[in-house]
């Protein structure tokens, strides 16, 4: 369970205690990290990671984050804990974004097209007309009845 916003004090007192305000929201619910480290400990997961990774790899940082997350948790008070998780959390961010930022086969836009918000072709617009999302979409609006079964039906079986 994540720490009660109502156990930390309305205004940081250290300068530890203002990096965890602002990184408080990227500490996870305890029970993510003892889930993950089962995850990452259990058969399947060890299976998965040699077929990925051709080895296994370390599950110990997911025990250290939620052993971090249980002592902040019942103690709001320790920074350190908080710290330390926060930390982890933002190298398994960087991890997790390094391929995006390092990607140089595309070219990432400055802003938005200028015709964007241009109608559809003519073809894809019939197209759209007779597709389960623009009846869906009918519907919403409150243009048509809920399908009745005289109507056109969706359903393919192959």
């Amino acid at each position: 369970m994540a720490p009660l916003l109502l156990d930390i004090p309305p205004q940081p007192r250290t300068a530890e205690e203002k990096k965890v305000f602002e990184n408080l929201w990227s500490i996870r619910p305890c029970f993510v990290y003892s889930d993950e480290y089962d995850d990452c400990t259990s058969i399947k997961g060890r299976f998965h990671q040699y077929f990925i990774h051709g080895e296994s790899i370390d599950c110990t940082q997911w025990k250290r984050d939620f052993d971090n997350c249980v002592r902040f948790e019942k103690n709001t008070q320790d920074t350190k804990s908080a710290l330390q998780l926060v930390e982890s959390e933002r190298q398994r961010r960087t991890e997790r974004l390094r391929a995006h930022y390092r990607n140089d086969v595309w070219k990432k836009r400055d802003h938005v097209p200028e015709d964007w918000s241009k109608p559809l072709p003519e073809s894809m617009q019939k197209e759209y007309e007779q597709s389960y999302l623009a009846a869906k979409a009918q519907e919403l609006r409150g243009e048509k009845a809920a399908s009745s079964g005289s109507e056109k039906s969706f359903c393919t079986i192959m």
